[in-house]
């Protein structure tokens, strides 16, 4: 088991703190989860997609929720009375409850959710607040002239 001390480098960065705490947990391993397998691509400059795999899903099977940074995606299937006097021999679907969590960057929002052909779309956008954008800053020159401070005379 390999542990990385961030500590040192706290010292010399600031606002990084997050960072260094994911950093840490990468190191540390999930439970291994794989199912359903997802990916994620760029759309845009600032549109992202997850595309999840959830074949026998429906719409009111699956839950989404964004809270803060983390999204969280369940699904649980509804127990199947066919009716009609078959009987499953071989189940080769999953059927089996999943929840698959997404730690999202600071400003990506969750647009929608679309399920087509078995596949789940979950959009998001990076809306970056104008406060946060880069911006320029003028440089100006100074004059010649050195200021001079005079101390007032002691009465």
């Amino acid at each position: 088991m390999r542990h990385v001390d961030f500590s040192p480098l706290y010292r010399s960065t600031v606002g990084f703190d997050r960072l260094f705490t994911m950093l840490d947990s990468l190191g540390q391993p999930e439970s291994a989860q794989t199912y359903p397998p997802y990916n994620i691509e760029r759309t845009g400059e600032n549109a992202y997609r997850i595309s999840m795999a959830v074949a026998g899903f429906s719409e009111d099977e699956i839950s989404i929720e964004a809270h803060r940074n983390l999204l969280t995606v369940k699904g649980e299937r509804k127990e199947e009375n066919n009716g009609d006097g078959t009987e499953l021999l071989y189940r080769g679907i999953a059927s089996r409850a999943f929840e698959r969590r997404f730690q999202l960057a600071d400003h990506v929002e969750v647009e929608g959710a679309t399920l087509k052909n078995g596949l789940l779309f979950i959009d998001l956008t990076r809306n970056i607040p104008e406060e946060f954008k880069p911006r320029k800053i003028a440089i100006t020159s100074s004059s010649d002239k050195a200021k001079q401070i005079e101390a007032k005379a002691a009465a």
